[in-house]
């Protein structure tokens, strides 16, 4: 892939589709004979498994900036472990969840964006960040049986203005993912082959 590989990141409201889109993407892309590799944050990293058992699964929620730095340090681990290595290594990376969650998540809880950045800056920044976009009272409705943490119908309110601000910024493209999950598929694919094509071209 030239001087690196490509980093790819898929944001959205919780129960939006990302993790199925992404697994999606990873073997379309294998199938377009891309080296490509997916991973997730929280990653499987001990700093990642602590925040899987003891943070998202708590009833209430803890200090937004311990959980700022709690992902800061968990995104170092995982950019450090995997993320660089395999950029390194020409692959191209796509990953669900990623800094962006950060922002939208406890910047919406009142945290200042660019501090949440700072505590972030020694992590790559992706090549390309794609929104899933669903109506909030869709999400909402999936997330009625099993609510984690952060699953709450007011917090997922404020977590997605500030994913469209995000968008408004030019920081992350937005796809429509209240659709059948092929057709979501296929646009996402097509976004990303015309990025990688300009990469490319880069080179």
């Amino acid at each position: 892939m030239g001087k690196e590989g490509f980093f790819i990141c898929i944001e959205g409201l919780d129960k939006c589709g990302k993790t199925t889109q992404t697994s999606h993407l990873v073997k379309s892309l294998r199938q377009s004979g891309f080296d490509a590799v997916y991973t997730t944050e929280p990653s499987s990293g001990e700093i990642g498994v602590f925040i899987r058992r003891y943070v998202l699964q708590r009833r209430q929620r803890i200090s937004a900036a311990v959980e700022a730095l709690l992902f800061a340090a968990d995104r170092v681990d995982h950019a450090e472990r995997e993320i660089k290595p395999m950029l390194h290594e020409g692959k191209i990376i796509i990953c669900d969840r990623y800094l962006y969650s950060s922002m939208a998540y406890q910047g919406a809880a009142g945290l200042d964006i660019d501090w949440i950045m700072n505590i972030n800056r020694l992590v790559p920044i992706p090549d390309l960040a794609i929104y899933l976009d669903v109506p909030l009272e869709v999400v909402s409705q999936r997330c009625r049986y099993e609510k984690s943490v952060m699953e709450q119908p007011d917090i997922q309110g404020r977590v997605l203005e500030v994913y469209m601000r995000l968008i408004q910024e030019g920081r992350m493209i937005r796809i429509d993912g209240n659709r059948p999950i092929e057709e979501v598929s296929k646009d996402i694919l097509a976004t990303v082959l015309e990025r990688l094509k300009r990469h490319n071209a880069r080179k």
